[in-house]
């Protein structure tokens, strides 16, 4: 059997707040998708991302119990350029999200930030500083 990423999962206290949130970040959601339950969206690639309301992930997992502390895994989304980079952060700070890391040129060559979404899962930005040779 060979495994293959297909979706990534995750447990959203409100699924309005969390959609606006990536929206706002370019994600192609469905209008009217924050009264749902359950929504999905593929990213370009093919991978699948899932936002589950807490009370539905505790119909078939009844002693799910929400993470403490910092999260152990991040959602990381390649920009355009260094600038979107910059853009996007700041447009999404400015929308009353939280930045945990304000972009910088990270020593392995990618200029690099780092934003929370509402439910405390950190979103990483970034671009390779210089574009690949061609």
């Amino acid at each position: 059997m060979t495994l293959r990423l297909d979706m990534i999962g995750m447990a959203v206290a409100d699924m309005g707040k969390a959609l606006a949130f990536y929206r706002l970040m370019g994600l192609d959601l469905p209008p009217g998708a924050e009264k749902e339950d359950h929504v999905e969206s593929t990213l370009p690639g093919g991978i699948r991302i899932a936002w589950d309301l807490i009370s539905m992930v505790r119909t078939f997992d009844p002693e799910w119990t929400e993470p403490t502390g910092s999260p152990r895994i991040s959602l990381a989304f390649l920009c355009g350029s260094p600038a979107e980079v910059d853009r996007l952060y700041a447009e999404v700070v400015a929308a009353g999200y939280r930045g945990h890391k304000e972009p910088w040129d990270a020593f392995w060559g990618q200029r690099y930030a780092t934003i929370v979404d509402p439910d405390g899962n950190g979103v990483d930005l970034f671009c390779p500083l210089t574009p690949p040779a061609s």
